[in-house]
């Protein structure tokens, strides 16, 4: 396991966005594991995620001309990952959407500069995908061209098909998919963890159920 995804982990756990269990999950699906990336808001950890997300982008050697960070989570992540490419010299112009359209003032769902050139979309999860064709949708509209697009856990489960949703909308839109860590890295780290072993077994029939 690389440095920024055991840091990543690390602050999941310690904040509770990570947590081991049983969950019923927006699809209904049971879930031995819950992601809420919210509770990874704690001001003494926005320096170190920030650098999580970005170490993780240039190790995957991802280029790209602005950021986009989709509303709610998107802005936050999307926001301190900015600030950590600047701290190196690297200034991206970063903008995010609003979930209703304003109609007074500047008007329009987007804030900040509109999305141009290549971008790279920064977010939480990724599960179905569907949040992502939004984003992907959104940033067509204004002429730029959706490149990238990283998450802080990829849950690897199928999408609208037996295809996960990473390889559907790599496929669909040609649009290069990466994340922090991913359900195998959850295998991985309770196969090796003896705190968290209890929970291996499910998460291997997790993915046996509903992984692609």
């Amino acid at each position: 396991m690389k440095e920024y995804q055991s840091k990543f982990l690390d602050i999941a756990l310690k904040t509770e966005a990570l947590e081991f269990g049983s969950f019923t999950l927006k699809s209904g699906r049971q879930s031995p594991y819950f992601f809420n990336a919210a509770k990874m808001l704690d001001g003494g950890n926005l320096y170190d995620l920030g650098h999580c997300y970005a170490d993780a982008i240039m190790d995957y050697g991802l280029n790209f001309n602005s950021i986009y960070g989709p509303a709610y989570k998107g802005i936050f992540l999307g926001s301190i990952t900015s600030m950590a490419f600047s701290e190196n010299g690297k200034n991206y112009s970063l903008s995010f959407n609003r979930k209703e359209e304003k109609s007074h003032g500047e008007g329009g769902n987007i804030i900040g500069q509109p999305p141009e050139g290549d971008v790279l979309i920064i977010d939480d999860v990724l599960s179905a995908g569907t949040a992502a064709r939004e984003s992907i949708e959104t940033i067509k509209s204004y002429g730029a061209n959706p490149k990238n697009f990283i998450v802080g856990l990829d849950r690897q489960e199928k999408g609208t098909s037996n295809k996960s949703a990473k390889d559907q909308l790599e496929s669909d839109f040609g649009i290069t998919v990466k994340s922090i860590i991913n359900l195998d890295t959850l295998v991985s780290f309770t196969d090796n963890n003896s705190r968290y072993e209890k929970y291996l077994n499910e998460l291997k029939d997790y993915r046996n159920n509903w992984g692609a």
